[in-house]
């Protein structure tokens, strides 16, 4: 049992590491091709679009260290941290070297035990269950992608937007394109192996920003690093009505 406690004397709860995830949600990233590329620690892996485009996915780097890119979202995060799709973990992992409170979370079992031995608290959870600590989340990380989660931003933003403590802080890692697409994508290692279709989304900055706006997350920073573009936002409580509203 993993004690996926937030040490800091306001996210506290004790949960399974090992749980069966919702099969709508947990199967794409049970797939044979991604475990085994978590297993060796290298791609090719991509994930391909039904009409055959292929997106690239850096392997080598998710289950690597920490670089410097990673670690300009780190200096940023406060409070309890919570990563939202954590993968092998090497965010998660810095954080708790350094005293950090932080979960990871992933519906890839997979990815939450090479979490676990890299010395990071991961539970096997989709955003979209219930989560420890909700409400009370310092800071929310959507790195490598991760706005893609479920195929919809709003609803992906929203959803994060109950998770945080007021004033939190959501890092998001943007799509270098000027991109906004809604897409079933399958992993596929590019040797025949192909796994479950699943939704997914990618946004650049643009469409982003358009995208948190529209569900009352207000633009904090917008930076580079490394040719990878990132935002930090936070949520704006909504205004009070006036008293001619009803």
């Amino acid at each position: 049992m993993l004690d996926g406690s937030v040490r800091d004397g306001s996210v506290r709860e004790r949960m399974p590491a090992h749980r069966a995830a919702a099969p709508w949600q947990a199967e794409p990233w049970h797939a044979d091709p991604y475990v085994r590329a978590l297993h060796a620690g290298h791609g090719p892996l991509f994930l391909r679009r039904a009409d055959g485009w292929m997106l690239p996915l850096d392997v080598e780097r998710w289950c690597a260290d920490a670089d410097a890119a990673d670690r300009t979202v780190l200096r940023r995060c406060q409070g309890p941290i919570l990563d939202i799709g954590c993968g092998p973990g090497r965010l998660v992992a810095a954080l708790a070297i350094h005293g950090h409170p932080c979960l990871g979370i992933d519906v890839s079992q997979a990815a939450v035990d090479r979490t676990i031995r890299e010395g990071g608290p991961a539970l096997c959870r989709s955003v979209f269950e219930p989560l420890p600590g909700e409400g009370r989340w310092g800071t929310a990380l959507l790195i490598d992608g991760n706005i893609g989660i479920g195929g919809d931003p709003r609803a992906l933003l929203t959803r994060v937007a109950q998770l945080m403590a007021p004033d939190g802080l959501l890092v998001v890692e943007a799509a270098g394109a000027d991109v906004d697409e809604r897409v079933r994508v399958r992993v596929d290692d590019g040797r025949g192996g192909v796994g479950t279709a699943f939704p997914w989304a990618r946004v650049g900055v643009r469409a982003l920003l358009h995208h948190a706006h529209a569900v009352g997350w207000e633009l904090v920073e917008q930076w580079t690093a490394r040719d990878r573009g990132f935002v930090s936002l936070r949520h704006a409580p909504p205004l009070p009505r006036s008293p001619t509203e009803h």
